[in-house]
């Protein structure tokens, strides 16, 4: 049985599988081997957020933090933005919208060079500009392509400060055009897994610049990374 067999979307969906399973569900999902998922979009209410957030251990009890969520999800997708397979991004969403979560850097700026000559492939090259506490690190870094340069440039920077980083890497990228998008000004959404090793977790970015939402999903990416281990100590 697939594993959308025990997928709820909608909010009053949610909200009654959350006071009576057996309502919407033919039989425990335990019982085949999965387990009940509550998908969050643009049709969530505050049934479905609570419920992630709870299964993510986000605290979301303040007065209003729900709500604000909520308002803040809406917006995003319609955006073009797709939480129900971005767990990672949704996450961080969720810590910045209610207050609870510590910016772990701040980008001062970045640049990404891609150049190809008659006897070598494309080689892209990025470098990178953060700070961190006030202490600013530029580093530069080459990768097969764009995405992969600026990887490799801001885990580069970052692991000066975090060590960790150096656990984590992307294990899969996924780009989609935007419907009511046309030709090469069309609009994307990237999503991107990636794992630390003991975690497997995806991040998402949408705009009309493919480099520019492939750097927020590595951004969310990295910052969901940092967030879960700073949780731990």
């Amino acid at each position: 049985m697939g594993r959308s067999a025990f997928a709820h979307k909608g909010g009053v969906h949610v909200s009654a599988v959350t006071k009576n399973s057996a309502a919407y569900e033919h039989m425990p999902p335990e019982l085949v081997g999965n387990s009940r998922r509550v998908l969050v979009s643009d049709m969530a209410g505050k049934s479905n957020i609570a419920y992630k957030a709870k299964a993510l251990g986000i605290d979301l009890d303040k007065k209003n933090a729900l709500g604000k969520v909520v308002r803040e999800v809406k917006l995003m997708e319609d955006k073009g933005y797709q939480f129900d397979a971005a767990d990672g991004s949704l996450s961080v969403l969720m810590k910045k919208a209610v207050g609870q979560f510590v910016e772990p850097f701040t980008l001062e700026c970045f640049s990404v060079v891609t150049s190809r000559t008659l006897d070598n492939p494309c080689l892209s090259q990025a470098t990178i500009k953060i700070s961190v506490g006030g202490e600013e690190e530029l580093t530069a870094a080459e990768g097969n392509g764009p995405v992969n340069a600026l990887d490799h440039a801001l885990r580069k920077a970052l692991t000066k400060f975090y060590p960790q980083i150096k656990e984590m890497h992307l294990v899969d990228f996924k780009v989609r055009t935007l419907e009511g998008s046309e030709g090469t000004a069309a609009g994307v959404r990237v999503l991107l897994d990636s794992t630390d090793g003991s975690e497997l977790w995806s991040t998402t970015g949408v705009s009309e610049n493919i480099i520019e939402a492939s750097w927020q999903a590595l951004i969310d990416s990295i910052e969901y990374k940092l967030s879960k281990d700073r949780k731990k100590r």
